[in-house]
């Protein structure tokens, strides 16, 4: 849930730094393009941007080799784990059994006790890595499709897009002036190209 207010609040800072550059940069020569959209009288569209992120090629293959470095910590800590508790039960075992001294089960329960804080230290490390990655990686998303669409204003011919989302602040958008799915078309051949 907090991931989501976060992702949420980038989503509506990058869509009002995309209308102040869109605003601000305008199209100087006057001319326009023979690709364009029709719009809004305003020159006003929306994308639905929670559907060109989950559309988008470039936010599958990363969030895909996101979850596989996930996969990869988890086969870790679990390996790790394994040979905790073995050696939990091991030492067990030997005291139960009475098959060492006081001093050397002492020695062993405090190996243990390191191996038990060692083995949440890398949980935790893990976790945060994998978090801070995945907000890295909305942050590179978001900037992708931002400057696409900067790169890209004379097509779309449009002094304003909004980012429209669940929870946004943009609640209500006639779906004529909806260019979501020529924005996720656009992005995704453009990305087919530099992945090649």
């Amino acid at each position: 849930m907090k991931n989501l207010s976060i992702v949420l609040n980038v989503v509506l800072l990058v869509a009002l730094g995309v209308l102040y550059i869109l605003h601000f940069s305008g199209n100087k020569n006057g001319s326009k393009p023979a690709t364009e959209l029709s719009v809004g009288a305003d020159g006003i569209a929306y994308i639905n941007i929670d559907s060109v992120i989950f559309k988008f090629e470039k936010f599958t293959d990363m969030r895909n080799e996101l979850l596989n470095k996930q996969k990869s910590a988890e086969a870790e800590l679990n390996s790790k784990g394994n040979q905790y508790q073995k050696g939990v039960r091991d030492f067990q075992d030997k005291v139960n059994k009475g098959l060492i001294t006081r001093a050397t089960a002492a020695q062993m329960e405090q190996a243990l006790l390191q191996e038990q804080q060692d083995l949440l230290k890398l949980q935790n490390d893990a976790q945060q890595n994998l978090m801070e990655e995945e907000q890295v990686m909305n942050r590179q998303i978001l900037d992708y499709i931002t400057s696409f669409l900067e790169a890209n204003k004379e097509v779309y011919n449009c002094s304003y897009i909004l980012g429209k989302s669940f929870g946004s602040v943009v609640l209500y958008g006639d779906s004529s002036l909806d260019i979501t799915d020529k924005v996720v078309e656009a992005i995704n051949l453009k990305y087919k190209s530099e992945k090649k």
